[in-house]
């Protein structure tokens, strides 16, 4: 029951009574915010959580979202001794079948990183597969992980249990209240207009699931969520069915399987989704369903078939056909928006909401109250998103292939297909002259590889692509390669105060003269990296700092928000205005002079400066993310193609991503997002040089204390001894029968001749490990290798 009066003022108003909405209001509550209001403008769990299928899997991509869902199992699993309220959890564990040896090796590389995170998943034959679901057809089965600690919750339940513990703590919730209106000054949150009134507010929680793009437009802010109709068959009571039974997951089929009150629950995510626009849906769309679509649901119908004979003689009670909300790359948002301050976003579940609300909804609260996320959760950060995604052409367009992947093998090279092409590079169609292989990362399309012939095969073993890129490798360390790195974001600073605002803002000092480049981390409170990038000091007012491909909009935010009344700094975003070629390569001197830049050699490491290439302007630093020596010539967009014909002439010859990554890996530098986040600092990292402990900087206290109790962790390289293994990153890393590590980034180094891998060891246990063999479990099958603090290759 609501209360009867809209309060005036609330510290944070939530939108949306799912149970994304209802767990971020119970946690705020819990963490004090006694004034916290929620509105929904049906009734509490409409729209899509009320008819989830509410299946609870802790396994997860990374430590950090795998952990939210066990804290959302052990909420779930307590609720009802807190409130009183059941919330209908069922702990029977999930059984997940291979029916093909890809599919194994994709269950397997799952069973190790569940070892990893402290998860319980063994291996299983397939006959004690079908011991746990006897009903299942298992003689195309292969093995299969059973994970005792999954389960499932009833949703209305668990957003009843949730609700009542909120109330107890404060919250107050306002049903049948619809949201007209976020009103924002000096681009931050300010108050929310409702149809029952207007609250003055300092943030706001968009919870508001199929809507919740519309939601946050209103506040200014981008939210690229589509929904996708979602499909579940119920059928009457079957027999063989006799209390509950682990969820089967069939994913070479596309099905999920449990029970459901004595019968069956059989639902799928097919290989493409049916988009439908939440206009079509109505405001007034609450405890409705979709059409039934039997045509659609056909070929799922025939997998369950044959993976449940007994459905031939199983009464049907429904074809449920339920929207659920989609994001562009299936990670949900989770976080405070880049476009307005105080507007924080909880949305974009993929199916998921009720297996993360839990923790996601804690979260949430968290980042609220305290300015960030409990620990590192950069997948889920709503700023890694390019306006171009939010576009409904866009989003209709890739929504049902995020739901079509969704039980996809995640091959390495794996890529989508559907809205590409939303921003076009400055030298695109000259890559597209060399046939290049694509993949799409920021809304750009990046070369992977040239000489593309055909699509490649994908596969866990060594790629279609490994010569190629092999070759690759090869031009830029013995000849000359040039490297395309204009997606990297470019960031100018420019003003009297901008040397202060970054010493300020940067780990490393700013106070360097002009025509140097500076590497350097920005860091949080916390002393982990929010950033890592490259500054050149242009003028004594104007810097330019290059970040990477995904992390402008995070990095814009970070700088604007810290920004101090009257700081004469201003910020402008450059990255498509300019292009950034890389030349590398031993050749890379000769070109430079063939080609008229021969200023660029008489540059030290670190040094930026002018030159003419094709009677085009170019700023030249010498540095190098391969290892190998050159520049990186920054120029106008318009005059990359220019320039590249000129090095082209000259010998130079292209390069792709690969190749890049595949030495970045051999010479241990890192990456933001695979070695870097917000939780790991430049001790742990190997980073500490660029750090000038004599200033003061954001996190300098923190990573004092750090410094002074030691790290509990160290990156290493680690080379392995068998050339055919293929290490992808994310493995664990065992000293005899003890995982001590987890690899972050792994390639084939061509130049040292075999796998490298990039990780996190446990300090405790370096010593050791240096004097023994280490071993990375790849898909379970170990592989040794020798453990080094020094890149694996020093040339």
């Amino acid at each position: 029951m609501s209360p009867s009066a809209l309060p005036s003022q609330a510290s944070v108003v939530v939108i949306g009574g799912g149970v994304m909405g209802c767990s971020t209001l119970y946690h705020l509550a819990k963490q004090g915010v006694s004034d916290a209001v929620l509105i929904e403008r049906n009734k509490l769990t409409s729209g899509t959580t009320w008819h989830s299928a509410a299946q609870v899997r802790a396994l997860r991509s990374s430590r950090n979202l795998t952990e939210l869902i066990r804290y959302s199992i052990s909420l779930y699993s307590q609720l009802e001794e807190e409130t009183g309220q059941a919330t209908g959890w069922i702990n029977k564990g999930s059984l997940s079948i291979a029916t093909n040896e890809d599919r194994v090796i994709h269950t397997r590389r799952q069973e190790a990183l569940a070892h990893l995170f402290g998860l319980t998943a063994d291996w299983i034959t397939p006959g004690e597969a079908k011991e746990r679901w006897p009903l299942m057809n298992a003689d195309d089965v292969l093995g299969a992980v059973f994970s005792p600690e999954d389960g499932r919750v009833s949703p209305s339940d668990l957003c009843a249990a949730l609700v009542k513990g909120a109330r107890s703590h404060g919250g107050q919730i306002f049903e049948d209240t619809g949201v007209t209106g976020i009103l924002t000054k000096g681009g931050k949150v300010v108050g929310v207009e409702t149809t029952a009134g207007t609250i003055r507010c300092d943030a706001v929680a968009v919870c508001s699931g199929l809507w919740s793009r519309k939601t946050a437009g209103l506040g200014g802010v981008g939210a690229p969520v589509w929904p996708c109709e979602h499909f579940y068959l119920l059928t009457k009571p079957v027999e063989g069915i006799s209390g509950n039974m682990p969820t089967l997951s069939d994913h070479d089929s596309h099905l999920y399987i449990r029970d459901d009150s004595g019968g069956l629950l059989i639902g799928c995510f097919e290989p493409m989704g049916k988009a439908i626009s939440p206009d079509e849906l109505g405001e007034g769309f609450a405890f409705q369903l979709l059409p039934e679509d039997w045509d659609h649901f056909e070929p799922m119908m025939m997998n369950a078939l044959h993976r449940l004979p007994v459905l031939e003689t199983a009464e049907v009670k429904t074809l449920l056909n339920g929207p659920e909300s989609f994001t562009p790359d299936s990670s949900f948002m989770l976080g405070e928006a880049a476009e307005t301050a105080g507007l924080f976003l909880g949305c974009g579940m993929n199916s998921m909401g009720v297996a993360s609300g839990g923790g996601a909804g804690m979260a949430l609260a968290h980042c609220i109250v305290h300015g960030h996320t409990p620990t590192d959760l950069h997948e889920a950060d709503p700023k890694r998103y390019p306006e171009c995604y939010n576009s409904v052409e866009a989003l209709t367009a890739r929504a049902p292939e995020v739901l079509g992947k969704h039980y996809e093998i995640t091959y390495p090279g794996r890529s989508y297909t559907s809205a590409r092409n939303l921003r076009t590079a400055p030298l695109e169609a000259k890559w597209r002259a060399e046939n290049a292989h694509f993949a799409q990362v920021y809304g750009w399309e990046r070369p992977l590889y040239f000489g593309k012939t055909q699509e490649p095969h994908l596969t866990f073993g060594r790629p279609d692509w490994f010569e190629q890129v092999g070759r690759e490798v090869r031009q830029a360390h013995v000849a000359a390669a040039i490297f395309d790195q204009s997606s990297f974001g470019k960031i100018d600073v420019e003003g009297p105060d901008a040397e202060a605002f970054l010493n300020r803002v940067c780990a490393n000092t700013m106070s360097r003269t002009p025509g140097r480049a500076i590497y350097t981390g920005m860091l949080n409170e916390r002393g982990g990296f929010e950033s890592d990038l490259t500054a050149l000091r242009i003028s004594e007012e104007h810097y330019r700092l290059y970040v990477g491909t995904a992390a402008i909009r995070r990095d814009v935010s970070w700088l604007q928000r810290h920004l101090k009344d009257g700081e004469r700094v201003r910020l402008g975003d450059k990255t498509e205005s300019f292009a950034v070629i890389g030349l590398m390569g031993p050749e890379a001197a000769r070109v430079a002079s063939d080609v008229g830049a021969g200023a660029l050699r008489d540059l030290k490491f670190f040094r930026h400066c002018e030159a003419e290439i094709a009677g085009k302007t170019v700023r030249g630093v010498r540095l190098s993310y391969v290892g190998e020596p050159g520049w990186e010539l920054t120029c106008a967009a318009s005059d990359a193609s220019e320039i590249y014909d000129a090095l082209y002439e000259a010998g130079a010859r292209p390069s792709g991503t690969l190749a890049q990554t595949a030495m970045r890996i051999e010479k241990r530098f890192l990456s933001y997002g695979h070695d870097l986040d917000t939780d790991v600092t430049p001790l742990e990292a190997g980073l500490d040089f660029a750090v000038d402990w004599s200033k003061d900087f954001i996190g300098k206290t923190a990573l004092e204390k750090r410094r002074d109790e030691g790290v509990k962790s160290s990156m290493v390289s680690i080379v392995l001894d068998d050339e055919q293994a293929v290490p992808l990153g994310n493995e664990p890393i065992y000293l005899g029968s003890d995982i001590i590590g987890q690899t972050t980034s792994a390639a084939f180094g061509y130049r040292v001749g075999k796998p490298v891998a990039l990780g996190f060891v446990k300090a405790d246990r370096l010593s050791e490990a240096q004097d023994a063999p280490v071993r990375i479990d790849i898909a379970r099958t170990l592989f040794e290798g020798t453990l080094s603090l020094k890149p694996a290759f020093s040339g």
